[in-house]
């Protein structure tokens, strides 16, 4: 779910250890088609954060290797950018770092007769997803993490106040340094 297509997948191969290596890890990577095309990647610290100055960074550590490997034929802009509040999940560590959350996952295939699936997550099995069903309170729905083909955190009240509750604990963190190194 990281990428879509092998082009997708290849360029995942050869920006991955770029990331890392600047201590950033991609959560998802798309080359979009068009007049010219866009490679869309967004990124976090392992603190699942992403500022704007960290988009600068690694654009710019991005933007060297595929200038020098030269990968996608033709024009194209390089975007990076955060994962948004309503993030998408791509990683079976995601569905256990957002556990208790509104989720909606879209399968490949059907799971108990359906491929879509709304409700709160809760972790994972193994190598599946568990999922409180909204429109079945009393059923948790246990999916294949290699069946999901998007999935992503549902905007609602709950998700607005947990990041803004995080973004004020990180700015006084921020302020209580920069106070202490005065």
């Amino acid at each position: 779910m990281r990428g879509r297509t092998p082009e997708d997948f290849r360029l995942l191969d050869l920006l991955d250890p770029v990331a890392h290596a600047a201590g950033y890890g991609v959560v998802r990577l798309r080359l979009m088609g068009g007049g010219v095309r866009r490679l869309q990647i967004m990124a976090e610290r392992p603190d699942g954060h992403m500022e704007i100055d960290d988009c600068a960074t690694l654009s710019r550590a991005f933007s060297e290797v595929l200038d020098a490997a030269d990968p996608i034929s033709g024009e194209y802009t390089l975007e990076v950018s955060s994962p948004g509040i309503d993030r998408p999940l791509t990683r079976l560590e995601d569905f256990s770092t957002y556990h208790g959350l509104e989720a909606r996952l879209e399968l490949d295939r059907l799971v108990e007769g359906r491929k879509r699936f709304k409700g709160r997550l809760a972790g994972v099995d193994g190598q599946e997803v568990l999922i409180d069903l909204e429109d079945e309170p009393d059923h948790t729905a246990q999916v294949p993490f290699a069946w999901v083909a998007d999935a992503k955190l549902v905007l609602n009240d709950e998700l607005m106040q947990r990041g803004a509750a995080e973004r004020e604990a990180r700015l006084a963190a921020q302020s209580q340094s920069e106070e202490e190194g005065v």
